[in-house]
């Protein structure tokens, strides 16, 4: 998963874009928090309507007049100007000259991140699921839209989802892949590895950039079964199924594949609840050698800088999920020891925003 929220100015790549507070004194900034907080559901549909329309490769081709994008895109004249303004105002998009409009700092960044463009139009779930968050917050979440496109949380038959079922959400998370595998690979060296395990690793994105950087690495995929044939179908396109094979099954009910020094879990632990992230690591500590590497990569809540994303976005996501939850890098500790796990280190990522890196190593002795 997934987020774009409201958000800072820069670093458009999670959080989305908003005008910065206002320079002066402290009350003028509060102020501006303020109502950041207040608009801030505005903002994020101008944006929708923005990524919608695909306004930003429109304008990438060269400066548009307002009434040239209101005949391609089948506005009336006043909502183009209506939408383009608003967009300027949020840095999406800039006047030009002779009445023009063209890409905006902000605008330009999203357009070169697809995976933050796909997160945004995913978002239009969301905003349905949370239009009462009263209601969400005493009903406790999971009968929405998030809870049927996140098929495989809380199904124990999740083995048996079709390629129909796991398409849109598979896609949403491929589109991710790139950006967590930077986040990974500045954290952490693949070198001294002979075979990584990628449970939960979608259509094999993650495991594809991580190969390309670690020829002597033997990869292996677990994921749902639908899930995984779109992974087998991706290593064999791009050369890679010579050392990289794609296993069917569910951690839940399943044993893990073994022969891996070392497993990854990208964004997989917050969406479960904490029996089910138990099963997972036991699972997980079983397949390991002693020695072994366990790598988690997620958001994680409480972490300095992101406090927005995992305390607020991730709380109320998962919450209309109905499955998992933001935890803290303590809670997460204390689940990876309770399994098995020792030498747990939170790592220092370029963008936490994105994710957090978490190591950990299997003990000698069992848990």
């Amino acid at each position: 998963m997934r987020v774009v929220a409201a958000g800072r100015r820069r670093g458009v790549c999670l959080r989305g874009a908003r005008p910065p507070p206002p320079r002066g004194g402290g009350a003028r900034r509060r102020a501006g928090v303020m109502f950041d907080l207040i608009a801030g559901f505005v903002y994020s549909q101008v944006l929708l309507a923005c990524v919608q329309l695909k306004l930003f490769d429109r304008l990438a081709a060269g400066p548009v007049s307002a009434e040239d994008l209101a005949a391609r895109l089948s506005l009336p004249l006043d909502s183009m100007r209506l939408l383009l303004d608003a967009a300027v105002a949020l840095d999406l998009v800039q006047h030009r000259s002779r009445s023009r409009y063209g890409l905006g700092p902000l605008g330009a960044e999203l357009r070169g991140n697809p995976s933050v463009t796909a997160l945004v139009a995913h978002h239009a779930i969301l905003y349905r699921d949370l239009s009462d968050p009263v209601a969400l917050l005493r009903d406790g979440g999971g009968g929405g839209e998030l809870a049927a496109y996140w098929a495989y949380a809380r199904d124990r038959n999740a083995a048996d989802l079709s390629g129909d079922s796991i398409a849109p959400y598979t896609e949403l998370m491929a589109a991710s892949q790139p950006m967590i595998a930077n986040e990974v690979l500045h954290a952490v060296s693949f070198r001294d590895r002979s075979c990584l395990l990628d449970v939960g690793g979608g259509d094999g994105a993650f495991l594809a950039a991580v190969a390309a950087r670690a020829p002597q690495l033997r990869c292996i995929l677990f994921d749902l079964p639908a899930v995984a044939a779109r992974a087998a179908a991706r290593f064999e396109a791009t050369g890679l199924s010579s050392r990289a094979t794609a296993i069917g099954g569910s951690f839940l009910t399943d044993a893990l594949p073994d022969g891996a020094d070392i497993v990854s879990l990208v964004r997989v632990i917050h969406d479960h609840d904490d029996a089910e992230v138990m099963t997972l690591l036991r699972a997980i500590h079983r397949a390991l050698p002693a020695g072994g590497q366990l790598l988690v990569a997620e958001p994680i809540a409480g972490v300095r800088g992101a406090e927005a994303i995992g305390d607020a976005y991730f709380a109320f996501y998962l919450k209309a999920m109905g499955s998992g939850k933001a935890r803290t890098f303590a809670q997460l500790k204390h689940l990876l020891e309770a399994a098995g796990f020792g030498d747990i280190q939170l790592g220092a990522g370029p963008m936490p925003l994105v994710a957090s890196i978490i190591t950990a190593v299997k003990r000698q002795e069992v848990c």
